[in-house]
């Protein structure tokens, strides 16, 4: 096939996809929000203290055209401006209360959408399909530099995942007992079962389809959250991952309302500790146990916001 058949074929499929997937319609998702607002509010979302220079180059759009989107979400009361404390040149991005319940509705829209789309195929269609997207992903990324990766709210199979991966990974790391991945299965169902997405919040880290890691808030009170559930795959160690779970569930229970966050964790998770200390916790409370087999130190730490 020559370059000008392959560039046709491109384009043959661009046309076909654009209108599969609704992208030509208006507005998106039949919402209220266009397609480019709502990847701004996704970016913004899922990125830990975002600038309007740091979605202009993550969406690789026009600057001139980003700032009248991100005015629109101002006015509609979806986005707020800040300066940063440690630099008062940058403007903070965040997302309302209001805005973060916008974006869990479009994700659940789209999710929707694309559940009805493969559906039609049958499930080995459907894997083929997958597995073409992700060589087309591939292709057209970047040099891979061993480091991106997304955050994304949980989907499903998600929290299967953490509680396999808490049980296999403190086993052969530490030698704990089941009494750790029963102990994760429990705070899974809570959560599930009395998610307020305006208050609690999972992040999955992600690269390429491959789960990397995970951090939850739950609500302990109406002034406490409390982060669990930190988990980075090996794999994953070295990237800053763990450093920028810890800063994104911050941010999250700061736009929440909460005046305080705690967590427990152990004297022996020496890098974790390290990764709580530099966001500002503080060891409040040690206590000796053996639920998870061995004899631990389990530790409360706080933040005060």
């Amino acid at each position: 096939m020559s370059l000008d058949a392959r560039v046709a074929a491109v384009r043959r499929f661009n046309r076909f996809y654009t209108k599969e997937i609704g992208v030509l319609q208006e507005p998106y998702l039949q919402t209220a929000f266009s397609l480019a607002e709502a990847r701004v509010l996704y970016e913004i979302a899922h990125s830990a203290e975002p600038t309007a220079v740091d979605v202009c180059k993550a969406l690789k759009l026009d600057a001139g055209y980003l700032s009248r989107i991100l005015k629109r979400l101002e006015q509609g009361r979806l986005l707020n401006r800040a300066r940063s404390a440690s630099d008062a040149r940058r403007r903070i991005l965040s997302l309302t209360a209001k805005g973060q319940e916008q974006v869990a509705f479009l994700d659940g829209r789209s999710q929707e959408e694309i559940r009805k789309q493969l559906g039609r195929l049958p499930a080995g269609e459907q894997e083929r399909m997958v597995e073409a997207l992700e060589t087309v992903s591939r292709a057209l990324s970047a040099p891979a530099n061993g480091v991106s990766y997304i955050l994304r709210p949980h989907h499903p199979g998600d929290m299967g995942w953490v509680v396999e991966r808490h049980g296999v990974l403190y086993s052969q790391e530490y030698g704990w007992n089941e009494g750790l991945e029963s102990m994760t299965a429990r705070i899974i169902a809570d959560f599930l079962e009395n998610y307020d997405p305006a208050r609690e919040r999972c992040w999955i880290a992600e690269r390429e389809g491959e789960r990397l890691g995970s951090i939850f808030i739950v609500r302990q009170s109406g002034t406490v959250a409390k982060l669990r559930l930190l988990l980075v795959e090996p794999s994953a160690r070295g990237l800053g991952l763990g450093k920028r779970l810890v800063e994104e569930a911050v941010r999250f229970t700061r736009q929440a309302g909460y005046r305080k966050v705690i967590l427990w964790t152990h004297s022996v998770l020496h890098t974790a500790r390290r990764i709580y200390e530099q966001a500002g916790f503080r060891l409040v409370e040690e206590k000796k146990h053996r639920n998870f087999g061995p004899e631990l130190t389990g530790q409360t730490w706080e933040l005060r916001l």
